[in-house]
């Protein structure tokens, strides 16, 4: 007697997220408070890969959209960077997937 195994389906995770899986977002909000050099500055200290030409890249997506997605991934590490950018005094989304 031949038996075929069907894997078990996988159900998305109902977190109330984006869908993105795992991947958490960090993402900078426009405000009235912050100069592009400052956001920058607080990007390239702190988001690797993001040097201040970046940064500055990121700050004028910020500024005429409103937000930017400027880091994505495991939950611990973007924490870790939300509290950094927090402390540049940056306006944050909260975090989600």
């Amino acid at each position: 007697m031949t038996h075929t195994l069907t894997p078990p389906k996988v159900r998305p995770r109902r977190t109330g997220g984006s869908g993105t899986g795992d991947a958490w977002r960090v993402i900078v909000l426009n405000d009235d408070h912050n100069t592009f050099e400052g956001v920058a500055f607080a990007l390239a200290q702190t988001i690797p890969g993001v040097d201040y030409d970046k940064g500055m890249a990121f700050a004028n997506k910020i500024h005429t959209t409103g937000q930017a997605l400027v880091w994505s991934g495991h939950r611990e590490l973007a924490e870790l960077y939300h509290s950094q950018l927090e402390a540049y005094a940056l306006t944050l989304a909260p975090l989600e997937t």
